[in-house]
């Protein structure tokens, strides 16, 4: 199945909410804060728009959502100030796929509205909000109409499963595993970086077509800093999700042949993949290209959370991932699953202090 048939956040405010389990996002956000005050800084000194069109593109829905619209709102508004200009028209577009909650982010606007005239202190009549179902995977907006895109958290998912790890194979590629590890044969790790590439290059084609000359685009998503895209930093989750599901076949919960035909439709690029992408596809200049580290938890541990590393890894993987694994191996064996990673992933954690990479990349329409 192609990933916007099965892939969205889990929905609501309960305790497998992505609403609720979603601090290693927010902290990836406030990571690129910088680059994003720089880029937006760039076009309203060099090419001041009357009409402004940004795109957040895997917006998800949650508190998250309309924090880097607010934060550009705020930049904006700070810099037309300063030179003395109106606040230009904010043509602001959210996009995720078609089963992402967007009710929940259009409820939350009127409230959204009125924060911002309270604290920017007005001027925001013409700042317009929409929502944009689909796959940023392709084309999603008019031509030339945006002037800065944004995404998070969002780019290390394909498009697809690689079509070579395709279930209908007599011999599983990938057996016991559900995505690149320290023992998938080289195959599989072509397959993946195969369709990273395809993916990668439809998504700079397609932004390349929508944004005008200047335009500029931040984008942060999990990497890896080594070349080998089996390293721990980039794989291991999944490893232990892998591990998890295995012990389920063991106790008769989970048929083995189900673990061997899923496969995610992931992955974590390094950045000399992601430079060369952009340099092959030709329609951006790379500004700025930055990585860090944050720990799985989200640092939960430092602000005295009364739950392990653990269930805080579970919790977050579980908001984002549990769609996908239930279209595949049931709803049933959810709560049981994510219990027993939860006590893997502690295991692992006092043992080592894994952190996840992530990339932050700043680009210019050429």
């Amino acid at each position: 199945m192609k990933t916007i048939q099965v892939l969205h956040m889990n929905k609501g405010e309960g305790e497998t909410s992505y609403a609720k389990n979603s601090t290693v996002q927010r902290k990836v956000i406030s990571m690129g804060d910088s680059i994003i005050k720089e880029a937006v800084l760039d076009i309203l000194c060099n090419n001041f728009p009357e009409s402004m069109g940004i795109a957040d593109l895997g917006c998800s829905s949650g508190p998250n959502t309309l924090i880097v619209i607010s934060e550009i709102v705020g930049i904006v508004s700070a810099t037309c100030r300063v030179i003395g200009r109106p606040v230009p028209e904010l043509r602001v577009s959210l996009n995720d796929l078609p089963g992402n909650d967007f009710n929940d982010i259009f409820e939350s606007l009127p409230a959204f509205y009125n924060k911002l005239n309270e604290e920017k202190g007005g001027g925001f009549e013409h700042c317009f909000i929409s929502g944009v179902p689909g796959s940023f995977y392709g084309r999603l907006f008019p031509s030339k109409s945006l002037h800065f895109v944004h995404s998070s958290s969002s780019l290390h998912w394909l498009s697809q499963v690689p079509p070579a790890l395709d279930n209908k194979v007599s011999i599983p590629l990938n057996k016991g595993k559900i995505y690149i590890s320290r023992t998938s044969p080289v195959s599989v790790l072509e397959a993946y970086f195969s369709q990273f590439q395809k993916d990668f290059s439809i998504f700079l084609k397609s932004r390349s077509e929508e944004m005008v000359h200047g335009g500029r685009m931040v984008l942060s998503f999990v990497g890896r800093r080594t070349a080998d895209p089996s390293t721990i930093e980039s794989c291991y989750h999944w490893e232990l999700l892998a591990r998890a599901l295995m012990t389920m076949v063991s106790e008769g919960l989970v048929q083995e042949e189900k673990v061997d035909s899923f496969n995610a439709p992931y992955y974590t690029p390094s950045p000399e993949e992601l430079k060369n992408e952009v340099e092959r596809e030709g329609s951006f200049l790379l500004d700025r290209l930055e990585s860090f580290e944050i720990d799985w938890d989200g640092g939960a541990q430092d602000q005295g959370t009364l739950v392990s590393s653990g269930q805080s890894v579970a919790k977050t993987v579980r908001a984002v991932v549990e769609s996908m694994l239930e279209c595949h191996f049931g709803r049933d064996i959810m709560d049981d699953l994510f219990r027993k990673y939860s006590d893997i992933v502690d295991d692992h954690l006092s043992k080592n202090r894994t952190k996840y990479t992530n990339l932050v990349v700043s680009m210019s329409k050429i």
